[in-house]
């Protein structure tokens, strides 16, 4: 009898152990992608300020994109850090930029908010953080720079003859038919990217407009008469979403062109086909193929506005 009782409280102990384990794997969250910031600065005694800031990625194995810098130090930061900046595998190192300041009175607390965002097959990742700069050890100190001594100025004697001294050449004034040179041509705006994602119970249109991009909105109409507007703001990333159902056509009309384009829905082959042969029962990862991405060159929608192209989402 006591064997006998030994052996149900082990297999009930064994079996309590594996379900638990179960519901551990389950709910455990999803790994946190984020970015990694850090920074340091140097000061000099008139209150200048030189931030030295770097982010690098916690994923290792794909790269994600900067969509958000938020600065408490005055002034743009250079260098290869900004919003719409690629945030490379862990492994490949970080991005870096600076920013120069000068204060006046006590230096105040240094502080840079970072986001980034990652796709991972039909995951999309946002992650944040924030940091404040420490003051750096490596910092040059700057010394004025002492007067060299000075020679001695001969006397002249009485028998030497001052040679006599050319006047300076005057300064040549400009012609006043002399056109003037011409400013630097303003460099074209950062390319938006246009996503279409399809999968069995949707259809997602996303543009991701970078910092440097340009504004503009885009009307969406289904073949029903749903219509959806999508903004697209410089420095964001905006997207609209339909219900999926066989037949969906959607046309798309940008307030820059006078063109449109209709795209119909693509419904993908792992669909189980319950409920309108709409919803799946887990990740359907053929849908991926859904998500092809556009990169429109020279200009963006400038470049659409100058030759009268259209812009399309492609699948």
């Amino acid at each position: 009898m006591n064997r006998l009782h030994l052996r149900r409280a082990a297999v009930l102990t064994a079996g309590a152990l594996i379900g638990l384990a179960g519901v551990a794997t389950v709910a455990a969250p999803a790994a946190a992608h984020h970015p990694e910031p850090s920074g340091s600065y140097c000061a000099t005694k008139d209150g200048k300020v030189t931030v030295t800031w770097s982010v690098i990625s916690s994923e290792r194995d794909i790269s994600g994109r900067i969509t958000k810098l938020e600065s408490t130090v005055p002034g743009d930061i250079t260098g290869g850090l900004s919003v719409g900046a690629e945030l490379k595998k862990q492994s490949e190192g970080p991005l870096t930029g600076t920013q120069t300041h000068t204060f006046t009175g006590e230096i105040p607390e240094l502080k840079l908010t970072v986001g980034a965002h990652w796709e991972r097959g039909r995951q999309s990742h946002d992650g944040e953080r924030t940091v404040v700069a420490q003051p750096s050890r490596n910092c040059e100190v700057e010394e004025s720079p002492s007067p060299s001594p000075s020679s001695p100025t001969p006397t002249p004697s009485a028998s030497a003859t001052p040679e006599p001294t050319e006047p300076p050449a005057p300064t040549p004034t400009p012609s006043a038919s002399t056109p003037p040179s011409p400013s630097a041509t303003p460099s074209a705006p950062a390319e938006p990217i246009f996503k279409l994602d399809q999968d069995c119970e949707s259809m997602t249109f996303t543009v991701e407009n970078p910092a440097k991009g340009v504004p503009f909105t885009a009307t969406l109409t289904t073949e029903k008469g749903v219509t959806k507007k999508l903004v697209s703001e410089p420095g964001k990333t905006t997207s609209v979403e339909f219900d999926a159902y066989q037949g969906l056509k959607v046309t798309v009309k940008y307030d820059v062109v006078e063109d449109s384009e209709t795209i119909p829905y693509t419904q993908p082959k792992d669909c189980s086909g319950q409920g309108g042969g709409l919803p799946v029962t887990g990740p359907a990862a053929g849908a991926i193929a859904g998500g092809a991405v556009l990169l429109l060159g020279a200009g963006a929608v400038l470049y659409v506005v100058a030759r009268r192209r259209r812009i399309s989402f492609t699948a």
